[in-house]
């Protein structure tokens, strides 16, 4: 499964087969019409693909994982940010809503709202929660077993992407990142 042109943006390696061969023109001179379908003149010349950019190549990634995700997440009912809300619940029993707003950085107040639909579905509970108290927020054990079901998800989505059957440039960037961060 190779990635596709849509995947690779602003890459200065070769993105088909095609280009890789390079292309050849089924006839010389003005007017001819290359494998592509493009028409060229005397003077055209091809131009040169733009530099690779870190940034974009990685957002476009970015992009895609999280679609991935969330497509995977669907069925349980969680979205990435929720995901990643348990996961950080998880990671830090009692934390605060100071806390969570930190690790997630989004605002305290988008914290709360978040919290209490996650309460309302019996994922978390806060064992502290009166005015004028810190909060004290923890998994239940149904967000336990859904965070289970999610990281089984997420999973099946690294395989899909980063694992031996994938794309040979998304198995070195998985390769990379667990080298980066352990595994």
């Amino acid at each position: 499964m190779d990635l596709a042109a849509r995947d690779r943006p602003f890459c200065a390696a070769p993105r088909t087969r095609s280009e890789q061969s390079g292309l050849h023109s089924v006839t010389t001179g003005p007017g001819a019409v290359l494998k592509t379908g493009q028409v060229t003149t005397e003077n055209d010349a091809r131009p040169a693909p733009p530099p690779t950019s870190t940034s974009i190549v990685l957002l476009t990634l970015a992009h895609r994982i999280e679609t991935e995700l969330g497509t995977a997440l669907a069925p349980l009912g969680l979205t990435v940010s929720r995901l990643g809300l348990l996961g950080h619940i998880a990671g830090v029993p009692g934390a605060s809503f100071s806390d969570l707003s930190r690790m997630s950085g989004i605002s305290v107040q988008s914290i709360h709202a978040a919290v209490k639909t996650l309460a309302g579905a019996g994922l978390v509970r806060d064992n502290t929660a009166r005015a004028g108290a810190a909060s004290t927020i923890e998994l239940t054990p149904a967000g336990s077993r859904l965070l289970e079901q999610a990281m089984t998800a997420v999973s099946d989505v690294d395989g899909r992407l980063f694992g031996a059957d994938a794309d040979p440039i998304l198995r070195q960037v998985g390769d990379a990142v667990r080298a980066a961060f352990g595994d």
